[in-house]
């Protein structure tokens, strides 16, 4: 199935990657944190090439710690393009920011300029807001939906950021699925929708849910609110448990079964710059109009 590869960046780069963690240059600062996919060992000397401004101790019990090795400032700025992302170190390992989605940014960018008409985008689990930027920035008008206010916060910090505060970007703090329900009574259409949707979460009633039991129908649930002339479709996925072909059957039978267009589903992965690498970030899958 191969790879989509997110090799663009110039302020952001995976520098080693073993050991069960990744060396990483956030613009001027370099950071090491835990990822479970880096089972090989890390390149000999890696970690003594650079100095590492702060390093994510992952706890037995759960959660885990930064210990400051170098004076970090609290946030700081990095570009992709001509967007800009303020990258903030949080107490669950992240920054604000999964670069490797860098790839979908380009692939949704292309897409919308290149259709020469209004294009409305519904950005769900939208986290700080790469894809709602990208969007917006290649001219569509986006709908940024995601269940955390901090973190809808955190993707306008980002809009202002990048200068695009004056694009038509609403921000709404709700429930995915409900959110899609509410638009379908509204008769609300959608050119591309674009979801990045968490491995757990909670539902309306604040139950517990698992993706793999919730993906479908959810998927299932947002065919009515796609516009006649739809452009694209994308799934994110970081489950373990959920293959590209997975992503690549839910689209087949959800809007491909709808509208004539290409499906590809792919790994999705950041090059390594010692070894030669490529560190697998999850899936992604794809339908586009044709």
């Amino acid at each position: 199935m191969g790879i989509w590869l997110s090799d663009g960046w110039e302020d952001y780069e995976v520098l080693s990657a073993g050991g069960g963690e990744k060396l990483e240059r956030w613009g001027g600062y370099v950071l090491l944190r835990p990822d479970p996919q880096a089972i090989w060992p890390m390149e000999p000397g890696a970690l003594s090439r650079v100095k590492v401004h702060a390093h994510y101790h992952r706890s037995p019990a759960g959660g885990g710690h930064w210990e400051m090795l170098k004076d970090l400032p609290e946030q700081w700025r990095i570009r992709y393009g001509e967007l800009t992302f303020v990258v903030r170190p949080t107490g669950f390992k992240h920054t604000g920011l999964f670069p490797e989605q860098a790839v979908n940014w380009d692939f949704m960018a292309q897409k919308i300029s290149e259709a020469g008409r209004p294009v409305r985008v519904l950005n769900l689990f939208a986290y700080t807001g790469g894809a709602t930027l990208a969007c917006a920035l290649a001219g569509a008008e986006v709908v940024h939906v995601d269940a955390a206010k901090g973190m809808v916060a955190w993707a306008k910090e980002n809009l202002y950021a990048s200068g695009l505060e004056r694009k038509p970007v609403r921000f709404l703090v709700d429930d995915c699925m409900k959110f899609v329900l509410r638009e379908r009574r509204r008769n609300r259409a959608y050119h591309g929708v674009v979801m990045d949707p968490p491995s757990y979460g909670r539902g309306p009633a604040k139950e517990m849910w698992k993706l793999e039991d919730r993906l479908f129908s959810l998927v299932e649930a947002i065919m009515p609110v796609m516009a006649d002339d739809p452009l694209f479709f994308i799934i994110n996925s970081y489950t373990t448990g959920l293959s590209p072909l997975v992503l690549e059957n839910i689209l087949r039978l959800t809007i491909g079964g709808r509208f004539a267009g290409r499906i590809e589903a792919r790994q999705i992965g950041l090059p390594v710059r010692d070894r030669g690498l490529v560190l697998p970030c999850g899936s992604g899958g794809r339908w586009e109009a044709q």
